[in-house]
Formats: C-alpha cells, sequence, structure tokens
C-alpha cells in the first residue's frame, strides 16, 4: 500500500483493506480494577478483551475500541473468547460503539462471540469463523491525511477531498464536501489547536467523512446564527451541505464526522 513518510502532516494516502497494521506482539490499550483489559493484537488487527465485564467496565471497553477505530481505518474484529461477561447489561456495549461508529467512514464493529450473547452486532462463533469472514468482505477504500493546526489545513483537506471524489466516481460531493471539511477543519484550528487526522471512504453513492483531534470540547450546534453575530457559521454550513453529521468523544479527544449523498446533489441542481 502506498504511503507517504511521516514529516510534520503526511500527505494524503490511500488505504485499501482493513486490517493491516505493523507487526508485532499484544499491546495493552485499557484496563480496569475490575479485571476486565483490552489488548490489540498488532499483527493480526484484533482485539482481545480477556478477564470480567461489568457495569464498571463499560467505559473502558468503550474507549478501548473507539480508541482503535482512531488509530487504523477499516472494520475492528473483537475476541470475547476470554471474557467473562458478569453483567449482562453490560454486553450493550458493543451494541453502542456499532452505532457510534455507524457513520464514520469505513468503521465496522465485528465480534467472535462464542456465547451468541451479545445482538446488534455482526458476530461468529470462533476467531477462525471471524476472520474468514472478515477476509472474504470487499475491500474498503479510505484516504486520510495527518494535519497541523495550522494555515493552510483547510486547503490540504480540500485536496484530499478533491482527489477521493475523483477517484471514487463521486464528482457531484467535491464542492459540499470541499465545503464540509473546511470548516471541521478551521474548528480544529481555532478551537482545538491540536494536530488531526482527515479521514474519508465512500460508501455505495454517499461519502463518509471525520476530522478527529486531541481536544475533548464538543461543537455546539444551536441552528441559525444571528446575522448581526460574528462567526458561529461553520457548523451551520456543516449542517447545511451535508445530509447528517455529529460528534462522537473518543480517549484523547474527539471525532467529529459528516456524510454527504451525492442524491441530495442532484436533487438539489434538478430543483
Amino acid at each position: 500500500m502506498p504511503g507517504a513518510e511521516r514529516s510534520g502532516a503526511r500527505s494524503g494516502r490511500t488505504v485499501h483493506g482493513a486490517l493491516p497494521g505493523p507487526q508485532g506482539g499484544t499491546e495493552a490499550i485499557v484496563s480496569t480494577d475490575a479485571g476486565c483489559r483490552v489488548e490489540a493484537d498488532e499483527a493480526s488487527g484484533v482485539l482481545r478483551l480477556t478477564g470480567t465485564l461489568d457495569r464498571s467496565g463499560v467505559d473502558v471497553v468503550r474507549d478501548g475500541l473507539l480508541a482503535q477505530f482512531c488509530c487504523r481505518p477499516g472494520p475492528v474484529l473483537a475476541d470475547l473468547t476470554a471474557l467473562r461477561v458478569a453483567d449482562p447489561a453490560a454486553r450493550d456495549v458493543f451494541a453502542e460503539v456499532c452505532r457510534e461508529v455507524r457513520d464514520w467512514p469505513a468503521a465496522d464493529l465485528l465480534l467472535c462471540d462464542p456465547t451468541g450473547a451479545v445482538e446488534g452486532v455482526p458476530a461468529w462463533p470462533t476467531l477462525a469463523g471471524a476472520l474468514a469472514g472478515l477476509a472474504a468482505a470487499p475491500l474498503v477504500a479510505v484516504a486520510e491525511t495527518d494535519l497541523p493546526p495550522a494555515v493552510g489545513a483547510a486547503r490540504q483537506a480540500r485536496q484530499l477531498v478533491t482527489e477521493g471524489c475523483g477517484r471514487w466516481d463521486l464528482p457531484e460531493l467535491i464542492e459540499p464536501a470541499g465545503i464540509a471539511v473546511t470548516e471541521m477543519v478551521n474548528n480544529v484550528v481555532a478551537h482545538a489547536h491540536t494536530p488531526m487526522t482527515v479521514r474519508l471512504a465512500p460508501r455505495g453513492s454517499a461519502l463518509h467523512l471525520a476530522v478527529r483531534d486531541h481536544s475533548p470540547r464538543q461543537p455546539a450546534f444551536t441552528g441559525q446564527a444571528p446575522l448581526d453575530t460574528a462567526g458561529g457559521r461553520g457548523l451551520l454550513l456543516i449542517d447545511t451541505v451535508t445530509r447528517s453529521w455529529g460528534s462522537s468523544r473518543v480517549p484523547d479527544g474527539k471525532v467529529v464526522w459528516c456524510v454527504l449523498h451525492a442524491d441530495d446533489e442532484t436533487t438539489a441542481h434538478l430543483g
């Protein structure tokens, strides 16, 4: 897979496939005093959950899963084989994370769940079956770039959008997606003041776009800004040009995402 070396901002790169990563062993992402542990196997990309899960461990499991989605595009496979669930309600965290990332670019949660007790998430009873199912899934196309919180970041993000939409035959989304990503990136530059990752991926005739930064400050949208106010229109523009958008709290920051549909642009032009 082609990629650019990291030197400050990383230039746009296209990633085909879901689970490639650096070779190595396992790395603990998070753990809890209650005994629930989340480890990432960097060789396979599988997240292994071990120990005991009750309600005290729900946030840690959520954070571990979301951290993996932030680190790498593509589906995340979580292996629950060695996890004992002490509180059945705690299992809901997997469906909640699945809903949380549903509109992120190229993000799907898959499970190896020998108990078959988790609902609302695609699951296999064995790890071998889950890996086989993952390998048989169609490859996804993803483009992403790392940017500093500096002047010129929005221009680089627009270039990534233009190249991606052209590559994925979504030319009608170049302009609205360019508007959306400009406002998302400028919000990071103006308010978060942290490095960011811009990621986009097609899904049918839709484009899924996300910007991850390292500030916990969530965007606040109150609707139409009065004409006599300065600023405050960035989120309004995002709301106007996208079909849906939102923000997810993640460890060490947030992910602001949006979804644009080519059909919306066709309808607008016909109207």
